[in-house]
């Protein structure tokens, strides 16, 4: 049977702006109350994309969330109409109304865990929404991230859907930027690796001290069991508490993996020689296991973070050969474009790099492995997937005149406040749940 792994990427929603929300995240923080464009920046989106499905890559879109979240204000006692609610929340707690404004879904990477059916106990591909406790702007997306991935997962006999982690930080959980599979090829049992940042029950392990560990091994090893994931097919793994004080605030800013491929900094993990010892006995003798280390000397982990070297998307082509799919700043830096030039030459299964611009993104601080959430399928369970999530020519052109239609050109932070955004949002979102077939997964559409 035929296995390949599919790219979904967050659709840049129609709020995007820069509100500076993400502490421990370099990016977020520098470009704070800069002015956006939403429209460029769900541009740039889908032509990466695009670019994919070019590539011959099976490429889906998952749908954004209901922004300014106006249920949220509702909860905390702003009362009225929409639009008095939402002046309400400006004139007297704007900090909380930029959070609920928040596009944050876009970063896909954080939806959810998967695990594909090759690995689990019962053979379907199972999926746990991620609960992001530790930001209170992406602690408001796992229900409806829930109710969106089963409306493009619907089928019971592929998929298995789990409600998120308990909403408490012991179980902070920022689903697959913290989590990768090793394996010989996609439609056999692999490795999975959960990274995690602190032990939640144990204050005597290391710790970072400047920026929160987002995620706990304990939501680690919480997903495992809900996926039926057997032990010796799962390593765990620290990432180094330095490198999250410097701006490293998940570990797909400091190591990506494909395949029979992990690539990682030299300061990216705790106790590194027998983790990956541990990995090497646990992938097995299949295919040789490529661990490519990269040195402070070739790149600083400060000049990773900047050009999100390690946020790059390392794919499988249709020729078999992989390639790196990385943001425009990789290519800028010397050191960076040098160190991937070279890497290409080497004997290691990534023959290529593809850059491409997703600079709206990139000053939010997320790069082109924060849009997409990655999903290991067999041909019968692609065509059990939502036939109108899956990119074609057709639908990419019709989003980007859906995009044309509904979105503003900037946001600045004034912007927020202007209750006709909701009813842009609202507008914008009941469209794309038609051109997406996805029924109604979002609250203003349930009454």
């Amino acid at each position: 049977m035929n296995f390949f792994e599919a790219n979904f990427d967050g659709l840049v929603g129609p709020t995007h702006n820069y509100a500076g929300l993400s502490v421990g995240n370099v990016a977020s923080l520098s470009n704070a109350k800069n002015s956006s464009s939403p429209r460029q920046a769900a541009k740039q989106g889908l032509s990466k994309m695009k670019a994919l499905h070019d590539l011959g890559m099976v490429q889906g879109v998952l749908a954004p969330q209901e922004r300014p979240d106006v249920y949220t204000l509702r909860r905390l006692g702003f009362t009225g109409t929409d639009a008095q609610v939402i002046a309400k929340a400006a004139k007297q707690a704007p900090a909380v109304l930029r959070a609920v404004c928040s596009a944050s879904s876009m970063w896909t990477a954080n939806a959810a865990t998967i695990s594909p059916s090759a690995d689990t106990h019962d053979g379907k591909v199972h999926f746990t929404p991620a609960n992001l406790t530790n930001k209170f702007h992406r602690s408001l997306e796992p229900v409806t991230t829930g109710r969106i991935l089963q409306a493009m997962f619907r089928d019971p006999e592929h998929f298995a859907h789990h409600t998120h982690l308990p909403d408490n930080d012991h179980f902070g959980d920022e689903g697959a930027a913290n989590h990768t599979r090793l394996c010989s090829a996609y439609g056999k049992r692999g490795v999975e690796l959960f990274v995690f940042g602190r032990y939640a029950f144990d204050s005597n392990q290391p710790a970072p001290k400047r920026f929160p560990a987002r995620h706990t091994l304990e939501a680690c090893e919480a997903v495992a069991r809900l996926h039926g994931l057997s032990g010796e097919h799962v390593v765990y793994m620290q990432q180094n508490p330095d490198v999250i004080d410097q701006g490293v605030f998940h570990n797909d800013v400091i190591a990506v993996g494909n395949q029979n491929v992990l690539f990682y900094h030299q300061q990216a993990f705790v106790d590194k020689q027998n983790k990956l010892s541990e990995l090497q006995r646990k992938f097995g003798n299949d295919a040789e296991l490529h661990l490519i280390e990269v040195k402070d000397s070739d790149v600083s982990v400060s000049e990773a973070i900047k050009t999100y070297l390690f946020n790059t998307q390392v794919i499988t082509l249709p020729s078999g050969e992989m390639a790196i799919i990385a943001p425009t700043e990789c290519q800028e830096s010397h050191a960076v474009s040098s160190y991937l030039a070279a890497l290409v030459q080497q004997h290691t299964p990534i023959r290529h790099v593809h850059y491409y611009d997703v600079k709206q993104s990139m000053r939010n601080g997320g790069g082109p492995a924060c849009l997409r959430l990655r999903v290991a399928l067999s041909e019968q369970e692609k065509q059990a997937v939502n036939p109108n999530v899956l990119m074609n020519d057709t639908l990419f052109s019709t989003l980007n005149q859906w995009v044309d239609k509904h979105y503003r050109d900037e946001i600045s932070e004034a912007d927020l406040a202007d209750p006709q955004l909701l009813d842009e949002s609202r507008s914008a979102l009941d469209e794309l749940t038609r051109i997406l077939g996805l029924g109604s997964v979002y609250q203003f559409q349930q009454g």
